[in-house]
């Protein structure tokens, strides 16, 4: 980059200030850029628990209407222990 830099500045090209400026966006995208893939790292790591929390849940589910005890009080029936 310095080198760049410095050919630039003997063709008449971008000046220091011109360059420090986009040195500093860049190193401003660069940090952003990592933030967010921090976060997007986390979000992926919390979707699979969630993923697999949902997955066992709905295997528990069926287990439980498989052994018939997934029973369904309607209107006025009355329950099986009277």
């Amino acid at each position: 980059m310095l080198a760049l830099a410095g050919r630039l500045a003997h063709t008449g090209g971008m000046t220091d200030t011109r360059i420090n400026a986009l040195e500093e966006q860049i190193a401003h995208l660069t940090r952003t850029v990592d933030d967010l893939s921090d976060i997007v790292a986390r979000q992926e790591r919390e979707i699979a628990v969630l993923t697999r929390r949902a997955q066992l849940l709905m295997e528990r589910e069926a287990e439980r209407e498989a052994q018939g005890g997934g029973g369904i009080v309607v209107g006025d029936e009355r329950p099986p222990h009277y």
